[in-house]
């Protein structure tokens, strides 16, 4: 493997945050529909994906000799269930709103169940590690530009600020895991982040679509709103677009997570939480603190 530098910081759990989801508007992003669909159908999943991560990585965590690796496990299932319990309270939200967030919910879990029994440990880890990096890429490319979260409520933003902390601090414990006692060959490797992109995407359009129709928008408007809308994420200037350099880089031979920097406010978030105890406090901080 080359040499590179190593940007890592340590797992924090950090549980009981209250981000006042309650009191969020129905559209909360910008008021434009789509755009606050397309994030909570992204949303919904983390509960039932972040129990089958977790059941992911505890599959082989008897093999697991480095004590270090075994401490960083022990805090990844922490955190990974501390994401779980606050997106369930933002998919209580939805609920309240008519959306049909159990059925949903049911297909997913059906679907990781199906996986965890019919699929190697090697495969389970290796799209729990492909997804892991693709999450946490995701949380540097919504946070390292201010503009980019403008329009988002600051509660939601600071639900999201929490959560990509916590994605980057533990973005390298599944990889680490697949690596040193996973036995995942190279092909399946390149392989699980082509399809859990598919997959993630896939799923995200489609029950973005399904939750515009329960908020009463006829196929005329939502086909309007995609063409509108999904620009912004996946079009040639696009919001996740931008990511594709670090995304790519998952299929060179020597990757590792920790090759990419950190977010550059990372210290500012873990700062000012330990200052207010506040998690939109931080997550306001973590922000203002973008590019």
């Amino acid at each position: 493997m080359n040499a590179y530098v190593k940007h890592q910081v340590e797992p924090i759990v950090r549980s009981n945050l209250d981000f006042k989801l309650n009191e969020v508007p129905r559209f909360w992003f910008d008021g434009d529909p789509f755009k606050t669909r397309m994030f909570d159908a992204l949303s919904l999943t983390f509960p039932v994906g972040e129990r089958y991560f977790i059941q992911s990585v505890r599959a082989l965590r008897d093999k697991i000799v480095d004590a270090d690796l075994q401490q960083r496990v022990t805090d990844f299932i922490k955190q990974e269930a501390q994401h779980g319990l606050a997106h369930d309270k933002m998919n209580d939200e939805m609920k309240r709103q008519g959306m049909p967030v159990d059925q949903f919910i049911e297909y997913l879990g059906g679907h990781f169940e199906y996986v965890l029994k019919k699929r190697s440990k090697q495969y389970n880890i290796a799209m729990t590690a492909a997804a892991e990096h693709l999450t946490a890429l995701m949380a540097e490319t919504f946070y390292s530009q201010k503009s980019t979260l403008s329009g988002v409520h600051p509660f939601v933003r600071a639900l999201f600020a929490w959560h990509s902390i916590e994605e980057m601090e533990h973005r390298d414990v599944a990889f680490d895991v697949m690596k040193n006692v996973g036995e995942v060959p190279e092909n399946l490797r390149k392989f699980a982040l082509a399809y859990t992109t598919l997959l993630m995407f896939g799923f995200t359009f489609y029950r973005t679509n399904v939750m515009l129709k329960h908020d009463g928008f006829s196929i005329t408007q939502r086909l309007k709103m995609s063409v509108t809308g999904l620009p912004w994420f996946i079009g040639k200037n696009g919001t996740l677009t931008a990511m594709r350099g670090q995304y790519l880089d998952w299929f060179k031979a020597d990757f590792h997570p920790s090759q990419h920097p950190v977010i550059r406010q990372y210290e500012t978030w873990v700062d000012t939480l330990a200052e207010t105890n506040d998690p939109i406090a931080a997550g306001e901080a973590f922000w203002q603190a973008a590019q």
